[in-house]
């Protein structure tokens, strides 16, 4: 299994990469999300990768981060949604959108991505509402950027400095982290895990920019009890 693919970035199409790695081209397919993040042509770039088999077909798909690789494993648990489909609502709402939109069962989100109708949408946050904050939980820990080493991870070579995240994704990584926190620390308060990741979604939306302080706080205040 090839868990990331590191080396040079020798072409780039509408929804796929080809990287060379030691001489060898991996077609590897990603969001456009994914693609307007990644580098020139001729420039170190590393993924990481989902390997797809099927009996007549082997295909890559590749992730900047780990966070954004577990929710395309996780979205494709649902009947209905392939690896294509997967990788357009990534490619709309990012791996940060997708979780939102599942906690607060915002299915209008999810249709939003091509090719994804409001039957598939509400099967999606039906069957991952309740699954939705585990990996939310996690993504203080998965957030970290694929480093360009040029070299497949099953044969790994000496690391060369990686480039830094740009801005975007360092935001990104800050708000998967701060959520990640909050989750933590209300489940630590006894709330469930379920409610929790709601309230911690709809604090987010509301300030994008939020640290992990005030997100509890956001999120303690939309917990407790009405009246």
């Amino acid at each position: 299994m090839i868990g990331r693919i590191s080396g040079r970035l020798d072409w780039r199409g509408p929804e796929s990469v080809l990287i060379d790695v030691r001489g060898v081209g991996y077609i590897v397919h990603v969001s456009d999300r994914t693609l307007r993040g990644m580098p020139g042509v001729g420039e170190a770039v590393s993924l990481y990768t989902e390997l797809l088999v099927r009996e007549d077909l082997l295909q890559l798909f590749g992730f900047p981060t780990m966070y954004e690789k577990e929710w395309h494993k996780l979205l494709t648990t649902v009947q209905g949604v392939g690896a294509k489909a997967s990788m357009s609502i990534l490619g709309t709402l990012g791996a940060e959108g997708v979780a939102r939109a599942i906690s607060l069962g915002d299915a209008r989100a999810v249709q939003s991505a091509p090719g994804v109708g409001p039957k598939l949408a509400q099967r999606v946050i039906l069957e991952l509402k309740s699954k939705a904050h585990s990996v939310m939980a996690a993504g203080g820990g998965l957030m970290d950027v694929a480093e360009a080493d040029d070299a497949v991870i099953e044969a790994p070579a000496p690391k060369r400095a990686a480039k830094p995240a740009g801005a975007e994704q360092l935001a990104s990584q800050a708000r998967a982290r701060a959520a990640a926190d909050a989750l933590s620390a209300l489940a630590n308060l006894g709330y469930g895990p379920g409610d929790a990741a709601q309230a911690v979604a709809a604090a987010a939306g509301d300030a994008p920019e939020a640290d992990t302080a005030m997100l509890i706080r956001a999120a303690l205040k939309l917990l407790a009890p009405k009246g």
